[in-house]
């Protein structure tokens, strides 16, 4: 709790200014919130961004806008994680729709020229300052871009049950996973384990079983020098065109890409 107070007051001691902090600030650290907007920009590997209600996969090139106030904590599992976090005064926007609601997207390449420009900066620039209006260009341009959310998210639930199939489900991604054998082994009858999806978390088994595959093949993309094929094979898919097709689908760029981007 006193590490929370810590950084709460680091980022919300000067309400007005524009603070840079380029190191990993957040991770581990319970659910918190501050009055400050917060980019949030991925490189080097996955984070992970949770909330009350769903875990969010960020994945290397990305960023997340984490609106003000809004309850979250960061999580990671790779030492090679590189962040850079802005936070923005908390005024109403033009784009208030954009700057209100937690996203994930891309880095562009205007972006990341734009951040690159940025590489020494550290801490606090108040209002009237040309760094202050360069990094408010920055937050401007994000809802301009037009860009895609990433949409990987798995929602989370304190069902016991739940809790206990979809552990399960998490280290055995390798092997079949149906609904009847699934049933069976925790004693279910494949209706009750159909309705526990939905009425509990709002996605079918089915859906869940493919964003654990694809989340858990972007990390062996990333985190070691397996093949594709290999991969593909780790992560449950016998076809590797089927997976690289779901991969495309739900990361919106082919495997081969995603490893030579991150």
């Amino acid at each position: 709790m006193k590490r929370i107070e810590e950084l709460i007051k680091v980022i919300d001691e000067y309400p007005k200014t524009i603070l840079v902090v380029r190191q990993q600030t957040e991770q581990k650290l319970a659910a918190h919130k501050h009055d400050k907007g917060q980019l949030l920009l991925v490189f080097g590997g996955i984070a992970y961004l949770q909330t009350s209600e769903r875990d969010y996969y960020i994945p290397s090139n990305h960023y997340v806008w984490i609106p003000k106030r809004y309850l979250h904590n960061l999580m990671f599992n790779t030492q090679d994680l590189f962040i850079i976090n802005i936070y923005f005064p908390g005024k109403i926007e033009a784009d208030s729709q954009f700057y209100n609601e937690l996203g994930i997207y891309p880095v562009s390449r205007l972006l990341s020229e734009m951040l690159s420009f940025t590489e020494n900066w550290q801490g606090n620039f108040s209002n009237g300052t040309w760094e202050y209006e360069y990094l408010n260009t920055i937050k401007h341009l994000l809802p301009k871009e037009n860009l895609n959310k990433f949409t990987i998210q798995l929602p989370t639930t304190d069902d016991k049950k739940l809790n206990e199939i979809t552990s399960y489900l998490r280290g055995n991604l390798n092997e079949e996973l149906n609904m009847d054998d699934t049933a069976n082994r925790f004693c279910m009858s494949v209706r009750s384990l159909t309705r526990l999806f939905q009425n509990k978390i709002h996605i079918s088994f089915l859906q869940y079983v493919k964003m654990l595959r694809i989340i858990r093949a972007m990390e062996l993309l990333k985190g070691t020098d397996l093949s594709i094929s290999e991969i593909a094979y780790e992560v449950g898919y016998s076809n590797i065109s089927a997976f690289s097709n779901t991969f495309s689908q739900m990361v919106n760029m082919r495997p081969s890409d995603f490893r030579r981007n991150s």
